[in-house]
């Protein structure tokens, strides 16, 4: 893993809808995207932990909420880095808090994590008390109007208190650039695919927070761009997580690709076929993460 400090007008190409993020607002989500955030969570662990053990705190928080928790990899990072803190975990999906519930549960600290099930997007958020630290990863490109988000994570803020925005470069890249064989290139053209799906849905992924959280009333501390690069065959999860993305990638990339391009990705995602993905000994996770440390002002 290597640490870069960002550009401040360098964009990436988003943080991503489609089967990544711990988003805050999804309510059509399925047991495909758990699965996903789940694989996320094992794949990327040492990266998350390495984001919570860098984070510029004054003392140890006692009080943390994590906005747009998803299935948990942000909660329980948390908790294993503060062991004297509690988490009030927020999400708008119940089957993704059920989850979550369940992990708090089966590792006995049930305790330490609170739940509450609450649409971001509302403006009134309900009373989730007066943490000194506030994480949202992977959700704040999801609120239809994150200045008043902002603000309102501004409001919940103790005095002195942090807010930790975390943000993809994008969807991961697994495939190595001469794959397929026969259509090298089919994951870039997979991804420019759903540009236009993004472009509408989700206009903030890419979005450089450092104006938005200096505009809402925050002091940014810092800001730092972890870049990931895991190879695949350590890993069986790294499998799994490409076929879950690419799978949802397909779904909204399809009008858009070449029938040769469909054809060659709807072979990677036949489990049947000897050329599909599961059975590849070269694949890889490439992205980019950043984080921005925000002090209230």
């Amino acid at each position: 893993m290597t640490h870069t400090h960002r550009h401040p007008h360098h964009h990436g190409n988003g943080g991503h809808h489609l089967g990544h993020g711990q988003g805050g607002h999804h309510e059509g989500s399925n047991g495909g995207q758990a699965e996903i955030l789940d694989l996320d969570a094992e794949v990327l662990a040492e990266h998350i932990a390495s984001i919570t053990a860098w984070l510029p705190l004054k003392g140890e928080p006692r009080h943390i909420v994590d906005l747009g928790c998803g299935t948990g990899a942000g909660t329980f990072a948390l908790l294993e880095r503060f062991l004297d803190a509690h988490v009030t975990a927020v999400d708008t999906s119940a089957e993704h808090l059920k989850l979550l519930r369940e992990k708090a549960c089966a590792r006995g600290i049930q305790e330490r994590v609170r739940i509450v099930r609450a649409d971001l997007d509302h403006n009134d958020w309900p009373d989730l008390g007066r943490p000194d630290l506030v994480w949202a990863s992977a959700s704040m490109h999801h609120m239809a109007n994150p200045d008043r988000a902002l603000r309102n994570v501004r409001e919940l803020l103790a005095p002195g208190g942090l807010f930790a925005v975390v943000e993809l470069a994008g969807v991961p890249r697994f495939l190595p650039t001469h794959a397929p064989e026969n259509r090298p290139g089919l994951e870039e053209r997979a991804h420019a695919a759903t540009n236009s799906f993004h472009a509408e849905r989700v206009p903030h992924r890419g979005a450089d927070w450092g104006p938005m959280l200096t505009a809402a009333g925050f002091t940014v501390e810092d800001e730092r761009t972890l870049t990931v690069s895991i190879a695949g065959p350590r890993s069986e999860a790294v499998g799994r997580y490409a076929y879950g993305v690419l799978q949802r990638i397909r779904s909204v990339a399809a009008p858009g690709l070449s029938p040769e391009d469909l054809a060659a990705l709807d072979e990677l995602l036949d489990t049947s076929s000897p050329n599909n993905l599961l059975l590849r000994e070269d694949l890889a996770v490439r992205t980019e993460r950043t984080v921005w440390a925000a002090r209230r002002a």
